[in-house]
C-alpha cells in the first residue's frame, strides 16, 4: 500500500512545508495553518509531499490520520487507537440519531439522513450552523451565480433548529441562541444584528475572488466570503423569534440578557418594517418592499407577544400587538395582486415569488383561505418547471436580481409547496411532489440547493441545509394531514 499526502493551503495557492517524519509523525505548515499526520507506515518527506509505504498480509491493518486545529488532541499513534476513534465517532452519530423521533413510514430514511446533515452542519465549539460546507458550486454551470455558503445565516440557522425541533433533536437550540446573542452583542437594533456571521462569530465576511481557480466545470468566479453579509434583510427578526418561540419550553426561564435581546428584536421589527430591503433571496439589485420581509416582521411581533409573559419588564405587549396588526393590514392590502390573483413579490407589484408559500407555514393565513389557495395555485402554475418551484422569474426589467444568467428550481421552495398543499388538504398532490423531490437525492440521500429539471442534476452548494430543512418540514405537514384525514 502507498500513501501520499500533499496538502495545499491558501485555497490551493500555497504548498506545504513539512517537518518531522520520524516515529510515524510529520507536521505540515502553510498560510498560518498547521496539519499533523500520524501513521504506522514508514514515512518519507519529499518537498511538499509525505509518502508512506506498508506491506500488508491478510488480517493485518495499517493506518494514517490527519488532524488540524488549535485544540486538536493529536492523531492516533496505533491502528487499534485509530479504529477505536472511528468506532466512537460512529457510535456518537448513531446515539444522536436514536434520541430523535422519526415516524415509521417509507420516508423515514430520508428524514434521518436530513437530520444527520443538519447536525453535521453545526459547529460544536460555538453553536454556529452553516448553510452549506462548500463555496462556489454554481447555480448555473459556467455562470457567475457562485456563492460561499460556509457561514451562519440567521435565517438558515433558525430554520435548521426548527427542523431539528420536529425530530426532537433539540440540544443545538441553546448553543445557537447563545452564539447569536453573543455575536450580535446582545442587541438587534442600530445595525448590531447582521444577517450572517462566521462560525467563530466573525462580523466582516467581505467577498473576494480567487482567479487562480477555474471553478467547477469552469464556473467562474470562485468566491471566498459573501457580499450579502452587510445587506439589509428584515426577515431575520421573525425567523429568530419564531425559533425562540418553538423552543420556549426547552430554554426554560429566559436569561435576563436573552429577554432584553427578544424585546430588542421585536422593537427593531416594529421600527423598521416599513423600510425596503434586499429580501430573503439576497437580490443584488435595488432594494424593494419585499412581502416576505413584511410577513416575517409580523411573525417577529406575533411571537414576541406570545413570549411576553416570559419577558418581565421588557414586554411591550400592547405596542407590539398594534404594530403587528398594522403590518397585517398592509400586507393584505398592498401585497395582493388582483392581476395575478395572488400575493406578490413586493408591495404594489404583479411579480410572483415562492417566498409567499411561507404565509400559511408561519400562520399568517391558513392555506385554506381563498386568497392563499389562489396564491398556491398561481405559484404552482407560473413558477414551476416539471412540477418544481422557482424562487421567481429572473427576467430583465421585470424581476432583475442584479445578476446575469438563470438558476435552477429551488429545492426548499418545492418542499414549501408540498407543505402548503398538505395544509390545504391536497394530500395526494403533496405526496406525489414529495416523492419526486426525494428522488433527486444522490446515493447518500443528500440534496443540493437547486435542481436542473432538464437533466435532474443537482446545482449549487452541497449538501444544502435549506433543502434538508424543507424535506423534514414537508414530511411533517404530510404526516399531520394524514392523521387529520384518519
Amino acid at each position: 500500500m502507498e500513501m501520499e499526502c500533499m496538502p495545499r493551503f491558501a485555497y490551493g495557492a500555497e504548498g506545504a512545508t513539512w517537518s518531522g517524519g520520524e516515529l510515524g509523525e510529520a507536521t505540515a505548515r502553510g498560510d498560518g495553518v498547521e496539519l499533523q499526520l500520524t501513521s504506522d507506515m514508514e514515512l518519507s518527506l519529499e518537498g511538499g509531499t509525505v509518502r508512506g509505504t506498508v506491506r500488508l498480509r491478510e488480517d493485518e491493518t495499517a493506518f494514517c490520520a490527519v488532524t488540524w486545529g488549535e485544540n486538536a488532541t493529536g492523531g492516533p499513534r496505533s491502528a487499534p487507537e485509530a479504529l477505536e476513534r472511528l468506532d466512537s465517532t460512529e457510535e456518537f452519530w448513531r446515539s444522536w440519531l436514536r434520541d430523535g423521533e422519526f415516524p415509521d413510514h417509507p420516508w423515514r430514511v430520508h428524514l434521518q439522513r436530513s437530520a444527520l446533515v443538519l447536525k453535521g452542519l453545526t459547529y460544536t465549539p460555538t453553536g454556529a450552523i452553516v448553510a452549506a460546507p462548500t463555496t462556489s458550486l454554481p447555480e448555473t454551470v459556467g455562470g457567475e451565480r457562485n456563492w460561499d455558503y460556509r457561514f451562519s445565516w440567521i435565517r438558515d440557522s433558525s430554520l435548521t433548529i426548527e427542523a431539528l425541533y420536529i425530530g426532537t433533536c433539540s440540544d443545538e437550540a441553546e448553543e445557537f441562541v447563545s452564539f447569536m446573542t453573543s455575536s450580535a452583542g446582545g442587541r438587534a437594533g442600530e445595525g448590531s444584528l447582521q444577517i450572517m456571521y462566521g462560525i467563530g462569530g466573525e462580523h466582516d465576511l467581505s467577498e473576494r475572488e480567487l482567479p487562480h481557480l477555474r471553478g467547477w466545470r469552469d464556473s467562474r468566479p470562485v468566491r471566498v466570503g459573501n457580499g450579502a453579509w452587510d445587506q439589509v434583510q428584515l426577515d431575520v427578526y421573525g425567523e429568530l423569534l419564531n425559533s425562540l418561540w418553538l423552543y420556549r419550553e426547552k430554554l426554560g426561564d429566559l436569561h435576563l440578557e436573552i429577554r432584553a435581546f427578544v424585546a430588542d428584536l421585536a422593537d427593531t421589527a416594529a421600527r423598521r418594517w416599513r423600510e425596503t430591503d434586499s429580501g430573503m433571496w439576497e437580490m443584488r439589485g435595488e432594494p424593494r418592499h419585499h412581502l416576505s420581509s413584511k410577513v416575517l416582521c409580523w411573525t417577529a411581533l406575533d411571537r414576541a407577544v406570545r413570549l411576553a409573559p416570559q419577558l418581565g419588564e421588557h414586554a411591550k405587549t400592547a405596542e407590539w400587538e398594534a404594530v403587528r396588526d398594522e403590518i397585517r393590514a398592509a400586507v393584505l392590502e398592498r401585497g395582493w395582486s388582483e392581476k395575478k390573483r395572488a400575493f406578490a413579490q413586493s408591495f404594489d407589484s404583479d411579480d410572483l415569488d415562492a417566498a409567499q408559500l411561507l404565509m400559511p407555514i408561519l400562520g399568517f393565513l391558513p392555506a385554506t383561505d381563498e386568497r392563499m389557495r389562489s396564491t398556491i395555485e398561481a405559484i404552482a402554475d407560473e413558477l414551476t418547471e416539471d412540477g418544481l418551484v422557482l424562487r421567481y422569474r429572473n427576467e430583465e426589467g421585470l424581476n432583475a436580481d442584479g445578476l446575469t444568467g438563470e438558476e435552477g428550481t429551488f429545492v426548499i421552495c418545492s418542499f414549501w409547496l408540498v407543505s402548503c398543499l398538505a395544509k390545504a388538504g391536497e394530500l395526494e398532490r403533496a405526496e406525489r411532489l414529495f416523492d419526486q423531490l426525494v428522488g433527486y437525492a444522490n446515493d447518500a440521500g443528500l440534496l443540493a440547493e437547486e435542481i436542473d429539471t432538464k437533466n435532474g442534476e443537482q446545482l449549487g452548494n452541497f449538501p444544502q441545509a435549506f433543502s434538508h430543512i424543507g424535506l423534514i418540514t414537508a414530511a411533517w405537514e404530510i404526516d399531520k394531514a394524514q392523521e387529520a384525514r384518519g
